[in-house]
């Protein structure tokens, strides 16, 4: 067993609050050594930052493209931080039609996380929900570099464009029901895949609370896909968060 990196998950969820340690042992049991976790506004950035040790929990800070009216808090705090925070994030875009925020209010603000990145040179981790196109499109324009793309739900035609230009993808578990997540696991090299729970949600299965321990399952279904042994695959998608996130893990 290889150690394994998760890329994205929320481990200040409110789910997680009385049992983190607990979360936290199941996951390096399968090989987990390490945890970046993101918040989605400024309340949770600093619950996170409160949380994070910086040895196994480490902080992406970020803004959920319906939480909009955090923006200015949430950038001052990423600038007051930003030699403690390993990523920023998630931002980006949401086209769901639940989301009741304007579309050209959502892109201006993702234009400037990205500004924000570059100035700060640190990752970006995007959020795109029904919207994985045009995030791109935005992330192309504005010539983003060191950009992962979490639960990316676009298609794989436009995801071999960004890997093109060198992104990363993060496979959650959801991966074991998703005919969509399994074609673009076919189609990007592993080179440009790493490892996500996105807990608690994005579970393999339907309705129940995911966890961290579960990256093993996008492990395993990325192992199947590409014809790789695990070992193959756990190991080199923690040589890619490495590398993104510039971190060492002993």
């Amino acid at each position: 067993m290889k150690m394994m990196i998760d890329v994205h998950c929320h481990l200040t969820d409110n789910v997680f609050q009385d049992r983190l340690d607990e979360i936290i042992n199941e996951a390096k049991k399968v090989g987990v050594q390490a945890f970046i976790s993101s918040s989605l506004g400024f309340k949770d950035s600093i619950k996170l930052l409160e949380l994070s040790d910086y040895k196994t929990i480490y902080p992406s800070i970020g803004l959920m493209p319906y939480q909009l009216e955090d923006y200015e808090e949430v950038v001052e705090l990423i600038e007051k931080n930003s030699d403690k925070i390993i990523a920023i994030g998630e931002v980006g875009l949401d086209y769901h039609p639940s989301i009741n925020v304007d579309k050209n209010i959502q892109e201006k603000i993702f234009a400037e996380f990205i500004e924000l990145a570059r100035r700060l040179n640190l990752p970006l981790i995007v959020h795109s929900r029904s919207a994985g196109k045009y995030a791109l499109q935005i992330l192309f324009k504005h010539n983003a570099e060191r950009t992962i793309m979490h639960a990316f739900d676009g298609s794989a035609s436009h995801a071999e464009e960004a890997v093109k230009k060198g992104y990363y993808f993060s496979i959650p578990p959801s991966i074991a029901r998703s005919q969509q997540k399994q074609k673009i696991v076919k189609r990007i090299p592993l080179e440009n895949l790493l490892l996500e729970s996105d807990a608690p949600a994005l579970s393999p299965v339907p309705g129940e609370i995911n966890k961290p321990s579960n990256i093993r399952i996008s492990a395993e279904w990325i192992s199947k896909l590409k014809s790789l042994s695990i070992d193959k695959v756990e190991e080199k998608t923690t040589e890619n968060a490495q590398l993104i996130f510039k971190i060492k893990i002993i």
